[in-house]
This record gives C-alpha cells, sequence and structure tokens, in this order.
C-alpha cells in the first residue's frame, strides 16, 4: 500500500519498531492487539468509528470503508496512474475504481483547464526560412 503522506511510513516505523514490541503476544503476526492480546475485531473498528464520527458531528452514513475511497480519490488527485491505483487497491476492472474516486470541484476544473489549454493553444511560430 502507499503511503500518500510523507509522515505515513515513519509513524507506522516507529509503532512496528518501538511500540508494537511492548506488547507481550504469543501470536506475533498481529500487528494491531487489542489489550487482551487478540486481533482487534472489526465491530470495535466500526464501533470506534462511529464514536469519533458522532463526537465530531459528521455524516452518520460515513463508515470505515470510506476511508478507501479517500485513499483512492487522493491518489487521482495526486497526479498517479489510474492503473496504478487501480492495481493498489486490488480492483480487477478500472470501473470499480472509478466508482471510488470522488474527487473535487478544484481538481476538476484544473484538469477542464489544462484540456482546453492544450487544445486552444496557439500553434508553434514558424521560423523564418523554414521551407513549411
Amino acid at each position: 500500500m502507499l503511503a500518500v503522506f510523507d509522515w505515513t511510513r515513519p509513524v507506522i516505523e516507529e509503532y512496528v519498531t518501538e511500540v508494537r514490541p511492548r506488547f507481550d503476544t504469543a501470536d506475533e503476526s498481529v500487528l494491531w492487539p487489542t489489550e487482551r492480546q487478540s486481533r482487534i475485531r472489526l465491530d470495535h473498528i466500526d464501533d470506534r468509528f462511529a464514536d469519533w464520527r458522532d463526537d465530531l458531528g459528521l455524516d452518520p452514513v460515513l463508515h470505515p470503508h470510506c476511508l478507501r475511497h479517500s485513499y483512492v480519490t487522493h491518489l487521482i488527485e495526486d497526479g498517479f496512474d489510474p492503473l496504478f491505483v487501480q492495481q493498489q487497491v486490488g480492483h480487477r476492472w478500472g470501473s470499480t475504481t472509478a466508482l471510488y474516486t470522488g474527487v473535487s470541484g478544484d481538481y476538476r476544473n484544473r484538469t477542464l483547464r489544462r484540456a482546453l489549454d492544450a487544445a486552444f493553444a496557439p500553434p508553434p511560430a514558424i521560423e523564418e526560412g523554414s521551407s513549411r
């Protein structure tokens, strides 16, 4: 998975090397153990997300899967190739990835501006003495 923010890798690296070893778990494959040394349950993630969402006054329709949509959108808006993004999230079809993408109005305007500028750019000047 590609880290979108510059700080993501060092923060996760610090967790894995300095924090995670402090958990005394029998199963070393558990990256995010609970206080009882087991894996975090999906219901727990859903419940915590809902608590934070509600505390922030965000729309109740938001759920953890929305973060996946945000990830795809950030990659597209940051200029990553759509095929790369599709492969990052494991979609078989580009049309599925497109459903996950919700680019901003600013992004759409910048993209349209680039296309219009390219389409209506003045023709290159012909050099004097050219055989054209």
